[in-house]
Parts: C-alpha cells; structure tokens; sequence
C-alpha cells in the first residue's frame, strides 16, 4: 500500500479502492465506533460505576452501625426495665395526692417540735409537670437557732414518706447583733407528690389551687 493510493480516492467507487486503502478505511471506521461507543456509553458507566461504589461503601458502614446497635438491643432493653422499675420505685415512696395535707402538718409539727417558730407557712398552688409529678410551693419564716434547724431538717427526713423539699429563694440571716442570737429562715421551698394519671384535670402545666393554710405559731393551741 502506497501514500499515493490515498490521493484521488473516488468515494463513489469504493470497490475500486486498493485492498490496503480498503482496510485501513476499516479499522479508522472501526475505531471511531468504538470511539463513540466508548464516549456515549461506557464512560457514563464507569461514572454510574464509582457512584455505586461509594454507595456500597456508604450501605456497608450504615450496615455495621446497625449491626451494632442490634447485638447491644437486648442490654439496652435490660438497661430500660431497670431504669422504669427504679423509677417506678421511687415513685412508690412519694406521697399522693390524697397523703399531701397530712404530710404539710407533719412538716408543720416536726418545725415545732424542734422549738422553731413559724410565723408563716403557706402552701401555694401546685403545678402537675410532665404529667406524673406535682410541685407544691410553700411560703416559709421560721425563726429559731442552728441546731433547732438541723433538728427540723433530721425531723422531716425521718417522716414516714420520702419528702423532697427544694429551696428556692431562702435566705437565713441572723436577727440580732449578739452572739447566739435567732436566725431567720425565709423564702419558698417546693414539695413533690404523684399525681393520678386518671384524673382529667392532672395535665402538665395545669394549676389547681389549694387553700393556703398558715400553721399556728409557737405556743398556740
């Protein structure tokens, strides 16, 4: 096959090429479909490919992640059932509803009896919160020494329920300039009992209000 046998090719009369001219117009007509095979099919392909790829090794992290967490699921659930029964428990030693009255007189009774005065004790609204606990507000001053206190505090430990008392806004200050002198108690301090989920009016958020009560003071009858 000569150079020459490419000059003054007559496209109308293909057959009369030469044989060498013939072939190699084949294999540049071969390659250029494979060209374009390659460049409107299997590039996208191999495009398809890597994204498939990264994918799979996106599902197989995904995968043991959740294998994980289904091996830990029996501990987890064993974990959960104790944590109700806990809580469950501890809601068992709290006061009702129905127990709450006698237990402010408790707390009333146990401040005189440690030899405080109460010059107020008054129970406020109460406040269901996240619908299985109730939050009573009560109003406090009390006079008395430091060791009539701890024996308040030791008093109202010992009562027969669990009671919970925070503090809120107490300030205890002495009165007097004298050494010995009383301290005064003042502020808020919040009770807890359970509440009722039957009762339609036990939602959270909801107040009831509860007839404040102040508790006679020392020497009273």
């Amino acid at each position: 096959m000569k150079l020459s046998d490419f000059r003054n090719l007559d496209f109308n009369n293909v057959g009369a090429w030469a044989s060498g001219v013939k072939w190699t117009f084949c294999v540049l007509l071969f390659a250029a479909i494979v060209g374009l095979g390659y460049w409107y099919k299997i590039m996208d392909q191999g495009d398809e490919l890597e994204r498939k790829q990264r994918q799979e090794v996106t599902l197989k992290k995904e995968f043991s992640d959740k294998a994980a967490k289904v091996a830990n699921l029996e501990p987890l659930k064993k974990q959960l059932d104790e944590m109700q029964d806990m809580l469950a428990e501890m809601l068992r030693q709290l006061p009702n509803k129905t127990e709450m009255p006698d237990l402010l007189v408790n707390i009333s009774q146990a401040a005189l009896s440690a030899g405080l005065e109460t010059q107020l004790f008054q129970p406020g609204s109460e406040t269901v919160k996240e619908g299985f606990y109730a939050e009573k507000p009560i109003a406090l001053r009390m006079l008395g020494s430091y060791h009539q206190f701890g024996s308040f505090i030791s008093k109202v430990a010992s009562l027969p329920r669990v009671v919970i008392l925070t503090m809120h806004n107490v300030s205890l200050k002495p009165v007097g300039n004298k050494v010995g002198d009383q301290l005064m108690l003042e502020g808020t301090v919040k009770t807890y009992h359970t509440v009722d989920e039957t009762e339609p009016a036990n939602k959270p958020g909801t107040k009831k209000p509860v007839a404040p009560a102040a508790a006679p003071k020392k020497g009273e009858e």
